[in-house]
């Protein structure tokens, strides 16, 4: 029986559905958040970028702005993932490989030197270190004399899927949580055109989940932040408009279509059923990144094909904002040739496809719609697994969410090397020529630049202003109060990341998983 990723029979052939239409940017929102999608203007093309120190991330983010691209997406290294300096032991390796080395807010200034952030939007994809790179930005923006009303874009913030999925996490569950509300509750007040978090399906589906799975951890996830921010008493209708998604895009074309079809329906009801009365609240706004765990380092230039199929299943299923892979991520950080191709494969689909001259032009399709709700019926299954248990949070703690992870990987995995998988050229019409595409290379060296900026950055602040900041941020940790306002003081003080990330790591502790 032919089947989807997911599992999801499929038919020779479909010749009915019996389901409604709603009109785009009605509830529940299958069809899309706005009435009109992209025939006023496109997704956000969103590049993800950062490598090396600053400097030289500046100079990629001054490259990408200039080809088109228009919002930035940051990468942070491993170090500044996990709330280690540049200069602590641990770091060794690792600076600037899997994105930009931050320490401070110096780091930062350099990062956006000569970029106004009121005109761009940025997203960062940070977890367990959010607040303190999100104060660092806050504090460069009022260096700048910008507006934070007017200050947008987004945070990944979401920690969950990390002790699920990825593994960047510092602090235990519940500190982890009050960190992520703090931030919702802050930026209400003072950066309300600010995303606060991007609830993140995207890692999951990189671990090795189904797009079934996917959808049901991601969202499953979404309601337990969402708890959280009601039992710190704050208004739904109001978190609720300042909540976006994060979704991968893979290879099965319309399964992924459907995918995010199905996202958006069933986040809506979630949220009227939590108590959200403004249509706004419940939209499911997202951005996509095409997969990254489908590229091949074989026939590199086959996964140009793969980024094409996958961009274009996130457009015709809605995504707000897309990210392309480069061709060569399977051996190294794109390259600027790879990176403009990537760019170039977004505006080819905008602007000489025609798909973005009406609304969800796939709607009406059976097959389509059948795979809408087959995925959300499967997802509802997991999720309903998930509330019995408890919610997200006891479901993690219990290992079920990882465990069903693991076991799709596994599976797959098995598929590809008893070749009922096809990956072409891996394990059908194979080549023996080797990879001949350029590398991108990070300098180990940068780290002795790092270790030499924060040297002498310690030398020249107020240390003593320092270490109140710090005291002040370890004593609050114990307490109720929001934290953001002493970090961002921190932070403006040229207190360093590793250092903010201690004070906490004092009171909270570390999660071992």
């Amino acid at each position: 029986m032919h089947k989807t990723d997911s599992g999801i029979p499929i038919d020779r052939i479909y010749t009915k559905w019996e389901g409604a239409h709603n009109d785009a940017g009605e509830f529940p929102f299958t069809r899309g958040v706005h009435e009109t999608m992209y025939r006023e203007r496109p997704w956000t093309m969103r590049q993800y970028a950062g490598f090396s120190t600053a400097e030289e991330s500046n100079k990629r983010y001054h490259y990408l702005l200039s080809q088109g691209t228009m919002g930035l997406s940051v990468a942070f290294d491993l170090p500044t993932q996990i709330g280690y300096d540049s200069d602590h032991e641990l770091s060794e390796g690792e600076v600037g490989k899997v994105g930009v080395a931050i320490d401070s807010i110096q780091d930062m200034e350099i990062l956006f030197a000569g970029i106004s952030l009121e005109k761009i939007t940025t997203s960062m994809t940070i977890n367990s270190t959010a607040s303190i790179l999100l104060a660092m930005y806050i504090a460069l923006a009022k260096k700048q004399g910008a507006d934070l009303k007017l200050i947008s874009g987004t945070i990944q913030n979401d920690i969950l899927k990390e002790y699920a999925a990825r593994g960047t996490y510092i602090y235990p569950p519940k500190p982890s949580m009050r960190l992520i509300t703090d931030i919702f509750e802050y930026c209400a007040k003072e950066l309300p055109k600010w995303n606060t978090i991007s609830i993140s399906g995207y890692h999951i589906r990189e671990a090795g989940s189904t797009a079934a799975q996917e959808l049901a951890f991601t969202l499953a996830n979404g309601k337990a932040y969402v708890q959280a921010a009601l039992e710190k008493g704050l208004d739904i209708n109001v978190f609720g408009k300042r909540l976006s998604f994060f979704f991968n895009a893979h290879n099965n074309f319309l399964e992924e279509v459907a995918k995010f079809r199905a996202a958006r329906r069933m986040w809506a009801h979630i949220m009227k059923d939590m108590g959200a009365t403004d249509p706004k609240a419940m939209m499911l706004r997202f951005h996509t990144q095409t997969g990254g765990s489908t590229l091949t380092a074989q026939q590199p230039m086959n996964n140009v094909s793969r980024v094409t199929i996958q961009a274009l299943a996130a457009v015709l299923g809605g995504t707000q904002s897309l990210h392309t892979n480069g061709f060569d991520e399977a051996l190294s950080l794109p390259t600027e040739t790879a990176a403009q191709l990537a760019l170039r494969t977004q505006q080819i689909i905008a602007f000489e496809s025609g798909v973005t001259e009406t609304v969800d032009p796939l709607a009406g399709s059976y097959y389509v719609e059948y795979l809408t709700d087959e995925l959300e019926r499967l997802a509802m299954e997991y999720m309903s697994k998930i509330e019995a248990m408890g919610g997200a949070v006891q479901a993690i703690e219990e290992g079920y969410i990882q465990k069903e992870i693991a076991l799709s990987a596994y599976q797959y995995q098995k598929g590809i090397e008893e070749a009922t998988n096809i990956i072409v050229g891996v394990n059908k019409f194979e080549t023996k020529e080797n990879p001949s595409a350029a590398t991108f290379k990070i300098d180990d060296a940068i780290r002795n630049f790092q270790i030499e900026k924060l040297k002498k950055l310690k030398s020249e602040r107020n240390n003593e202003k320092v270490n109140q900041c710090l005291s002040d941020i370890s004593i609050a940790a114990q307490g109720s109060n929001n934290l953001m306002p002493m970090i961002i003081k921190a932070v403006e003080n040229y207190a360093t990341l590793g250092e903010i990330a201690d004070a906490l790591r004092k009171i909270f502790g570390e999660y071992k998983g």
